[in-house]
């Protein structure tokens, strides 16, 4: 996916940041709303990090994500129960 198709599902992709970047606040977001260069500025100052690893985490997840779907998320915790990995790939508890 490219920045522009980022940009313009800008409210959709942002579950898919916060939980790659989980340090940026809704705030964050909100001010970044599409822009790339305050998005860059935002991981830069949340996570303490140089502007050229900034922008390459970002070049790196842009990768990964698909302009289509939303993509099925893994557990980030080791150990996460089963309901929640469960939970994480998508699948429902509740039979209704």
């Amino acid at each position: 996916m490219n920045w522009d198709q980022v940009e313009g599902k800008w409210s959709q992709i942002k579950g898919e940041i916060r939980w790659k970047w989980g340090k940026l606040t809704d705030d964050d977001l909100e001010v970044v709303a599409g822009s790339k260069d305050k998005f860059v500025g935002r991981i830069q100052e949340r996570y303490g990090i140089a502007k050229g690893e900034a922008e390459q985490q970002l070049d790196r997840w842009l990768k990964t994500i698909s302009p289509a779907a939303p993509r099925k998320r893994r557990s980030r915790a080791a150990g996460a129960s089963e309901g929640q990995a469960q939970q994480d790939e998508g699948v429902s508890r509740d039979p209704h």
